[in-house]
């Protein structure tokens, strides 16, 4: 089969790795940089030209969108299911996993267990928002944030009440979301392609930081998941609507708090703490589905 992944950057570990599984499998395997290509929109034949030259006769995509680029990232993927090629993520689920607030009113919606979140229309009201996720500590966070940037945990009220006041000034949307302290600055992620978890591993963030991610710092390790998180994990996919999906979530004295669904999961931390070849599990998720 020729099968493309959609990415910016041919050097990321995530890209270099589904290459190179599907080389092994024998797949044709190309790297399209999403970015540089033009969509042809006409009645009963849309084409996508890169390159100069229009791409044809290709199987199924993997979609690597970087959050900078949704916009067009998608309609992208869009394009390529109006062509009949199967994509890994469907265009609307990846629209649904870029908008957090979208994503947790799914999630909620879903019957799944969430931190207390608040979101609000720039309230000038800061003090009912702290209350209403039980008062300080709180974490805050940018609608637009990724891979940590953007969170903030506000110790006490004050400080609580001023950094929303900061970001309603700059008209950011945020969210504010209650602070699990049993959690210890660790989270879950848990790696999903076509409704079965290929892996799993436990991410802690370093000395002095509440937040997990590997970007950061923070290091991981392989966990085994009990049979609530493997459930909340596989529904919140399944709520999303992602064949691949990571879901990252908290460990709580009220069971698994699903945080985010990750449309466009990492390898490399996964791989690295599982030992596991989850690329060739994407690569398999292909060949089921594709023409």
């Amino acid at each position: 089969m020729r099968i493309a992944v959609l990415s910016a950057n041919p050097n990321l570990y995530s890209t270099k790795r589904l290459v190179e599984a599907g080389k092994k499998k024998g797949h044709e395997m190309l790297i399209i940089d999403h970015t540089k290509c033009n969509l042809v929109i006409e009645k009963k034949n849309p084409t996508i030209i890169y390159k100069g030259k229009v791409l044809e006769n290709i199987d199924g995509v993997i979609p690597r969108i970087g959050a900078s680029v949704t916009f067009f990232g998608t309609a992208v993927v869009r394009q390529f299911e109006m062509m009949k090629v199967f994509s890994s993520t469907e265009s609307q689920a990846l629209v649904r996993s870029r908008d957090k607030l979208r994503s947790l009113q799914i999630l909620s919606r879903a019957g799944l267990g969430l931190p207390k979140t608040v979101f609000s229309n720039y309230s000038k009201d800061v003090s009912e928002v702290v209350d209403a996720v039980g008062g300080a500590p709180l974490v805050i966070k940018l609608l637009e944030g990724t891979q940590g940037i953007g969170v903030v945990l506000a110790d006490n009220r004050n400080s609580a009440e001023s950094i929303l006041e900061a970001f309603n000034g700059l008209q950011a949307r945020v969210i504010a979301q209650e602070f699990i302290k049993e959690a210890g600055g660790s989270d879950i992620r848990v790696f999903i392609v076509d409704g079965v978890v290929v892996g799993a591993m436990k991410r802690q963030g370093k000395e002095g930081e509440f937040r997990s991610n590997l970007h950061r710092g923070g290091s991981a390790n392989i966990i085994e998941l009990t049979d609530e998180e493997e459930n909340a994990a596989l529904k919140a996919a399944k709520a999303m609507g992602l064949g691949i999906a990571g879901v990252d979530m908290l460990q709580s004295s009220r069971g698994p708090l699903i945080l985010e669904v990750n449309s466009s999961p990492g390898l490399e931390g996964i791989e690295g703490a599982t030992g596991k070849d989850i690329a060739t599990h994407i690569i398999k998720y292909i060949e089921r589905n594709a023409n």
